[in-house]
């Protein structure tokens, strides 16, 4: 009897002989896997084979044994990154383990290798406590010039990301957070110079208080925004709950300069810009309740908190996390530059003024091409890894991280 699987895309059951690759084409894409190992020097014969291993591999290993600092010109550590996941935090998917993650950490690192020319590793860990994440990653940090976390649950992710920076000398970055946090920002930017205003002339909303939201609130207030205030399930995160949890208690004496409390719809009410990270529907009431010339970044995927159809009648600038509508907040727009720049001068950290050089850097390179629908540039724009690169790497050297 042959086995039966179901077809993804609905509940309706096909022999296994049937293909996945003729239902749907991403497997058709995904079969075998999206990445390989490709070698950077020939192996032809035997004077290849005793340079590139034994014998004239040792003489190398030597070398570094000396002057450890050797690795990263002599190997590839100092142009590769992990990208680690625990998968417990996957798109839009939550919880599905480190086997069912890999695609997306796969995709991951092609992007880093297509748009930003950095090679990178997916790693799924069979674990999620803290200890052990924190553990497994920094014993496996020799081989790596760069830890990109991806994809795992708050809070833990902030605890894990903190622990990893202070242990490791090279980059560790959690994309969920700051990766959407600088783009979020560029945007934000350019949207804030088409309506003749600054960031700190701006009220700004934020709904979610998971890893992208806290990121954004504290890159906001790092670039001078005017008041934020962050929203979770049970309404505007505020000094006044005795419900917080200390990263939310964190943002809650930081923000929110207006001391607003209640509801997000409450906390709409003349606001500047809502960003919208967490999911979920906000009624068009609350969206045009906003002042005059307002920005609606509306970034669940794949349904905007707000549908650019109802932004677009009550803001000046609307922007989603989708790549069908005008103005799409996407992390690739960042990390592979952030990352190229880092590694280019072997910084040991990526510093508050390396991520606000990426934001600033982005959102130039829309300059005089500035519209409603295009306040920051296409993923495809070959201007973006070269500017967000170099911008990054002048940072590191200004912050004195850089090693080169």
């Amino acid at each position: 009897m042959s086995a039966e699987i179901v077809n993804p895309r609905s509940d309706h059951t096909i022999d296994a002989q049937d293909s996945l690759d003729s239902i749907d084409p991403a497997f058709a894409l995904h079969r075998g896997g999206k990445m390989a190992v490709q070698a950077t020097v020939p192996v032809r014969d035997k004077d290849d084979l005793s340079l590139a291993y034994t014998p004239g591999v040792a003489r190398v290993c030597s070398a570094i044994a000396e002057q450890p600092d050797l690795v990263n010109d002599y190997t590839w550590k100092s142009s590769v990154v992990a990208v680690v996941t625990d998968g417990t935090a996957v798109l839009g998917l939550g919880d599905i383990g480190p086997e069912a993650s890999l695609p997306v950490m796969e995709g991951k690192a092609i992007l880093f290798k297509q748009f930003g020319g950095v090679d990178a590793v997916p790693i799924a860990l069979d674990c999620t406590g803290v200890d052990e994440i924190v553990e497994t990653v920094a014993r496996l940090a020799p081989s790596f010039g760069g830890i990109n976390l991806e994809d795992i649950s708050a809070p833990r992710c902030f605890e894990i990301e903190a622990r990893l920076r202070e242990r490791l000398d090279i980059p560790v970055f959690h994309d969920d957070q700051h990766g959407t946090a600088i783009v979020t920002l560029a945007a934000m930017r350019n949207a804030a110079r088409l309506t003749g205003r600054t960031l700190g002339q701006l009220r700004a909303v934020i709904s979610g208080a998971g890893a992208a939201g806290i990121a954004i609130a504290k890159m906001l207030l790092e670039a001078g925004i005017g008041d934020v205030a962050v929203a979770d399930r049970k309404g505007v995160v505020s000094s006044d709950r005795t419900d917080l949890t200390p990263v939310k208690a964190e943002i809650a004496a930081m923000t929110n300069k207006a001391r607003i409390s209640g509801s997000l719809e409450e906390a709409l009410a003349g606001a500047d810009v809502f960003i919208g990270v967490s999911g979920g529907t906000v009624p068009e009431p609350a969206v045009a309740s906003m002042a005059d010339n307002a920005f609606v970044f509306a970034m669940a995927n794949p349904d905007p908190e707000v549908h650019p159809e109802i932004a677009h009648k009550h803001a000046a600038v609307v922007a989603t996390g989708r790549s069908d509508f005008p103005n799409q907040i996407n992390n690739v727009l960042a990390f592979p530059g952030i990352f190229a720049g880092a590694l280019q001068v072997r910084a040991s950290r990526i510093t508050e003024g390396m991520k606000l050089a990426a934001a600033e850097a982005l959102a130039a390179v829309v300059g005089d091409d500035l519209a409603a629908d295009y306040v920051i540039p296409s993923p495809f724009d070959e201007r973006v890894a070269p500017a967000v690169t170099a911008a990054v790497a002048a940072a590191a050297r200004a912050e004195g991280v850089a090693r080169i």
